[in-house]
């Protein structure tokens, strides 16, 4: 039975390691600092627990992803993507609201985020859309193709509403479609569109007062002190006082004061930059990069064009991610419920995370043909 879930060593031999090595450090980092930011809290203080837990069911996903040719997914891409559309439906109509947003699917005492399990579906089905096409995407038959699928799951998250997660998967699109060499003036011309709609639904009821002000809050956070103004200005506090090395683990004024609301899951840097400062944001920005510079090498050396497009899907999903979760807490880019990869608590975004690389890792193993 057990050399059923054996994997043959000349393909561990093609394995980046780093791959494995990175997410783990990034989990570990994060459950540290989880527990700084909720050691205090009866209810929360075992949320550094369950994310070590997570990341250890994630590596175990890993493993079983692995196991199998990722060419598997081009078959079942349509299957997985409708089952995401389905999650998402049925969390619209019976999902739990968190933060203003109905993006939960209760289980027991857990609850699931479907979106993010969306995201990872949408980049398959890109993915594999794209490699049947041959990569013509500039014939308008097959973009429009594409637009439709990427549409479907943006407009059910915007209407959660999710703001945070639409963005994610809208500069996930842009990154494949730009790699598949879509028209630079298509790619401007749709971002000017959109810029254009948003001004045009500005002062409508469209726009809901609370995304007006988590997108001009951090310009003028003093102006919104009463909501999520204090939360930028508190986060802007700890940081900046955090300096250079940090005021050390457990002794940071604002995160033990309980000052900054979400220090566990949304606001998880603003604990990283005041307890371990400059050179602690630095160290996780580098290690960041070094995670993309991997996912964009394994998308370099695919033998497929499905291979190429989902590697550079994820490498899209997480560099936003970042960009977005780190800015937020520094007051450079709106505040909005986006995870930091494998940092921020939360088992769906964990998850969902493993089996994002789990699938780079398989197809950076399956590059070359290997005769068995």
């Amino acid at each position: 039975m057990l050399k059923k879930f054996k994997i043959d060593k000349r393909l561990l031999q093609q394995m980046d390691l780093w791959l494995i090595i990175i997410p783990i450090l990034l989990v570990a980092f994060s459950s540290v600092n989880i527990y700084s930011a909720v050691h205090n809290n009866t209810k929360l203080g075992g949320n550094w627990k369950l994310q070590i837990a997570w990341g250890i069911i994630g590596l175990i996903i890993v493993y079983v992803i692995i196991k199998f040719d990722y060419r598997v997914l081009i078959d079942y891409a349509e299957i997985i993507y409708w089952a995401s559309i389905v999650l998402l439906i049925i969390n619209k109509v019976a999902g739990s609201t968190v933060n203003g947003a109905k993006g939960w699917i209760a289980i027991g005492q857990r609850a699931i985020q479907p979106s993010e399990f969306a995201k990872v579906a949408l980049i398959i089905l890109i993915a594999k859309k794209l490699d049947v096409m041959k990569g013509d995407i500039n014939n308008i038959k097959n973009f429009f193709i594409l637009l439709f699928y990427a549409a479907v799951p943006m407009i059910l998250i915007v209407v959660q509403p999710d703001m945070g997660m639409t963005e994610v998967c809208f500069f996930i699109v842009l990154g494949m479609f730009f790699i598949a060499g879509l028209d630079l003036r298509v790619i401007f011309g749709g971002i000017l569109t959109i810029i254009l709609g948003i001004a045009a639904v500005w002062n409508t009821s469209l726009m809901q007062a609370y995304w007006k002000e988590r997108f001009t809050s951090f310009l003028n956070p003093e102006k919104y002190i009463n909501s999520t103004g204090l939360q930028l200005i508190q986060s802007e506090i700890g940081i900046g006082s955090g300096g250079i090395l940090g005021k050390g683990f457990l002794k940071g004024t604002q995160i033990q004061g309980g000052y900054i609301p979400e220090t566990h899951t949304d606001f998880i840097f603003s604990v990283i930059g005041e307890e371990w400062g400059l050179v602690g944001g630095i160290i996780l920005v580098l290690i960041y990069l070094l995670l993309l510079y991997k996912i964009v090498s394994v998308s370099k050396k695919s033998k497929d064009i499905f291979g190429k497009i989902f590697c550079i899907g994820i490498a899209s999903a997480f560099l936003f991610s970042i960009l977005q979760n780190i800015g937020m807490t520094i007051g450079i880019m709106p505040i909005s419920g986006i995870a930091l990869p494998f940092v921020s608590y939360g088992g769906s975004s964990m998850l969902t995370g493993f089996i994002s690389l789990g699938i780079v890792i398989n197809i950076g193993m399956r590059r070359n043909k290997i005769n068995f």
